[in-house]
Formats: structure tokens, C-alpha cells, sequence
């Protein structure tokens, strides 16, 4: 006889559902988790940590989220299970063992001495032992070389230990152990960047400008990319005028290191432009191109995409006549980037007028501009317009890839054109064209749908041409069996 569940152990499986879908929910880093958990206002027991732990066994980031978050509520203090468990997933993982592997030993201290934090002088003996257990090959090295370290050897550890906890959003338990360890531990420019992205990764820009400032004070000079986050972390954050700050800082009294780059610049740009500051936008766009600091084709694509995503396509036309006048006119490239963003928001006018732009100024269409207004036309469902811009191919001399064929095709299949569509596919093959393997999955699938066996031979031979013989004629006889079953019904 089967004994059903007693109350205590739905009560625990449910207080375990709940827990578990509030810590995936807001496991990401902008969100707080933690947050959520109090809100949660669910009594932790032993059992109930050690249920949670065991479903996060492969989540080591959240799981030691979740155990840090646990060890602090009121009433429930870790057993040495949860720590057992809690190493067990640590130590198990293949996501940067040695950052993990120091905090294994701080966890397995504080089991052991049933203590809530760990003391600074063993937190340094701890670092001490893992620096001389897995940082000898380092020691070794700049003994043979002849190279003197000023900094302490347990700078190193301590540095992926505080990485460890940034990586897994526990900044504040990062930053308590900095302040409780500076003063033994000299900590270089790397612990501060550390910190510094770390408050960047929980979107706390202030925490995070605290830690930048300190830094500077402590004659350690931040690099681009530092600032580049900072800024970038402001902006996301909606901080759009400490960002200019900040960015302005950077510019008139930062090093050489620290220059804006395009990607510091495009950052500040879209987020002016999404704040509707349009003319502190282009002020910042002529700086950026009067410094010389033009943008390459993912800042572009950035830039572009930033300003019509906020509906700024006026603006971004304008972002182009600007650099056109001083000399650097958009080429392909550039525009086929403001094409993409276009036909990714489904503007078939914009497209197309942003096409005839491209023909005044006597920029020639590249094949992958007249790819992407064909999937365009076919995604809103203008069949007229998918083929004005094929016969448009030819009227501009411009040759057609396979991936032409492919699109056309398909958009005729799948808006019923399937004369059409066998007419061009037939010419593929008269071409001798090679169709990526999926595009014959998808191609013999259709062609076995309306039971034209006759395209399915020719199709399956040209197949021959490029793969493997016998596994297209099993595919070849797999669709005809389909066929045939269909003609069947």
C-alpha cells in the first residue's frame, strides 16, 4: 500500500517550488533576487536550503547566490549539509575552478568553526595557501626571468576570489571583504576593476563611481574600456547626464589610455538620441568626427539601430549628410547596415526610400542589399514587391548568389507560389547551383507536399553532384514514400 504525502511534506515541496521559480525568475543580474526572496516571506529550515541547493546543482552562480542570501535571514543559521552541498556544487563545476576553489576553503573554514563570516586573518592564510598550491608556476616564472613582483603574491588569489563573487552578483560580499582586507593586502588595479564592473553587472553605477574614484586616488589609472562600461552602465541605467560627466572627464583629463574610442562616443550618441537631446547628439557627432573618430561597421550598426529604434530615422538620414560633408561618405557597407535595421523593423517605405538614396548619391547595391528587401517583401506579405526587386537585380546589373534563390524561393512556397517557385528552383539546378543542405531538407519537403515527383528526381540527382550519394538517395526515396502516401489520402 502506497502512503500518500503528509502535510509537512507538501508544505516543504511547495515552500521548494515557490523558492526555486522566485530564484530563476530574477537570477539575472539587474533583477534582485535577494529582494525577491524576502518578499517571498518563507521561513527557511535546514531541509528546505538543502532542497533548494540540490536543484541548483548546476547552477553554481545562483546557487551561491541563494546560499550567501540564506545565511543571513533571521532564525536560520547553515547546517554543516547546506555547506557540504554548497562545496559540492563549487567544486564540481567546470566554470573557473580556481576562482571557486577559494571560496570552497572559505566555506568548508566556516562549516568547520560553525561561523557566519571569516576572519581576516584566516581569510589571508587561505589566500596565502592557494597562491603557493596553484600560483607557484607564476613564482617560478619571474624567479627564472629575473623579474621583481611588487606586488603580494596574494594579491592574485584574492583578486579571483573577489571575481568570483562579482560574477555571481554578490558585489556587497565582495566590497565587505575588500574593506576588511585592504589594509593587509595592497590591492592593485585589477581588484578595483573588478570591484568596478562588478557594480556594473548589478546596475549600480553610483557604487560603482565610488569605487572608479577611489581608484584614481590611489594613483591606479583607469583604461578606456573601464570608462567605456562606466558610461555605458550610466546610460542603461537612464544617469544620461552623468554619463556626459563622466565622458567629458575621460576626454579633456583622462591619459592617453583613456580616450574616447567610436564605441564611447556611439554609446553616448544613442542615448542622447533616445533621451530626445538631438542637438547635444549631433554636437557630440561633429566632436566625434572632428577628433578623427570615426566609426567602424558594428558602431554604425549601433548607431543606426539606436536612433531608429526610438524612431529617429530623420535624424539618422541627417547622421549621414553630416559625415558626407566633411569628407566621409557612407559607402555600402554603412548602408546596408541602415538597410538591415529597416527591414528588421518591417519599414518596407523607409527601405525603399533609403534604396533610392542609395542610387542618387551613386552607391551601387550590393547582392545582400537586394537579399534583404526580398525578405522583407516576403515577411509583410508583398509578393509584387519581392519580384519589382528581383527583375531590379537585373535592371542594376547585379549578379544573383544562392542566398537570393534561397529567399525567393522559399518566400514563394510559403505564399503559395509554388509554380514560380519550381520554375526557379529547376533554374537552380540547370545553373548547377549548391543549395546548403537544409535548403534541400526544406526544398524536397515542399516538392513532396504537392506530389511533384518529377522535380523531386531532378532535385535529388543535383543533390548527388555535392553530398553524399547514398544518404541522398535514402532522403530522395524517404520524400517520394511521403509523396506517394500523400497522393494516397
Amino acid at each position: 500500500m502506497k502512503c500518500s504525502p503528509s502535510k509537512e511534506d507538501e508544505s516543504l515541496a511547495s515552500d521548494s517550488d515557490i523558492l526555486y521559480k522566485t530564484i530563476m525568475e530574477t537570477s539575472s543580474a539587474e533583477k534582485s533576487m535577494e529582494k525577491a526572496l524576502d518578499q517571498a516571506g518563507i521561513k527557511l529550515t535546514t531541509e528546505l536550503v538543502d532542497k533548494v541547493l540540490r536543484r541548483l546543482h548546476f547552477e553554481e552562480k545562483i546557487a551561491l547566490r541563494f546560499f550567501m542570501w540564506a545565511g543571513h535571514q533571521e532564525g536560520y543559521s547553515h547546517q554543516p549539509q547546506a555547506y557540504n552541498d554548497m562545496i559540492d556544487i563549487l567544486s564540481s563545476t567546470k566554470y573557473k575552478v580556481k576562482q571557486f576553489r577559494i571560496v570552497c576553503d572559505m566555506l568548508d573554514y566556516m562549516k568547520r568553526k560553525d561561523r557566519n563570516s571569516v576572519p581576516v586573518e584566516v581569510l589571508l592564510t587561505i589566500l596565502r595557501n592557494y597562491t603557493e598550491k596553484h600560483l607557484t608556476h607564476l613564482q617560478k616564472f619571474t624567479k627564472k626571468k629575473k623579474i621583481r613582483v611588487k606586488t603580494q603574491p596574494e594579491i592574485n588569489a584574492f583578486n579571483l576570489l573577489l571575481d568570483a563573487l562579482c560574477k555571481c552578483s554578490l558585489v556587497e560580499e565582495a566590497e565587505a571583504m575588500f574593506m576588511k582586507i585592504k589594509n593587509k593586502v595592497s590591492p592593485d588595479a585589477n581588484t578595483y576593476n573588478i570591484l568596478f564592473f562588478g557594480w556594473c553587472r548589478v546596475r549600480n553605477p553610483t557604487r560603482g563611481m565610488r569605487v572608479l574614484e577611489e581608484m584614481i586616488h590611489m594613483g591606479h589609472t583607469p583604461d578606456n574600456f573601464t570608462y567605456t562600461t562606466a558610461i555605458d552602465t550610466f546610460c542603461k541605467a537612464g544617469m544620461v547626464s552623468e554619463a556626459g560627466a563622466l565622458f567629458d572627464f575621460m576626454r579633456t583629463k583622462g591619459s592617453t589610455m583613456s580616450s574616447p574610442t567610436a564605441k564611447t562616443y556611439t554609446i553616448l550618441i544613442v542615448a542622447l538620441a533616445q533621451c530626445d537631446r538631438m542637438e547635444e547628439c549631433f554636437k557630440l557627432l561633429a566632436d566625434m568626427r572632428d577628433s578623427g573618430c570615426l566609426p567602424d561597421v558594428s558602431t554604425y550598426k549601433e548607431l543606426i539601430e539606436g536612433m531608429c529604434s526610438v524612431g529617429k530615422i530623420e535624424e539618422t538620414y541627417k547622421v549621414l549628410e553630416e559625415m558626407g560633408k566633411k569628407g566621409y561618405p557612407p559607402d555600402i557597407v554603412t548602408y546596408n547596415c541602415f538597410v538591415k535595421v529597416l527591414c528588421d523593423l518591417r519599414k518596407a517605405d523607409e527601405a525603399l526610400r533609403l534604396y533610392g538614396r542609395m542610387i542618387e548619391v551613386g552607391c551601387v547595391a550590393s547582392v545582400q542589399t537586394f537579399n534583404m528587401l526580398i525578405t522583407l517583401f516576403f515577411e509583410i506579405s508583398d509578393t509584387d514587391g519581392a519580384f519589382e526587386t528581383w527583375h531590379e537585380m537585373d535592371k542594376r546589373g547585379c549578379s544573383r548568389n544562392t542566398d537570393t534563390y534561397c529567399v525567393m524561393i522559399e518566400g514563394l512556397f510559403g505564399c503559395d507560389k509554388r509554380e514560380d517557385a519550381c520554375f526557379l528552383l529547376e533554374e537552380v539546378v540547370n545553373k548547377g547551383m549548391k543549395l546548403p543542405y537544409q535548403k534541400f531538407d526544406v526544398f524536397l519537403k515542399q516538392l513532396s507536399v504537392i506530389g511533384d515527383l518529377r522535380a523531386i528526381h531532378a532535385l535529388s540527382e543535383h543533390m548527388r553532384r555535392f553530398y553524399n550519394t547514398p544518404m541522398a538517395r535514402r532522403f530522395a526515396l524517404s520524400q517520394k514514400r511521403k509523396s506517394m502516401a500523400l497522393r494516397r489520402k
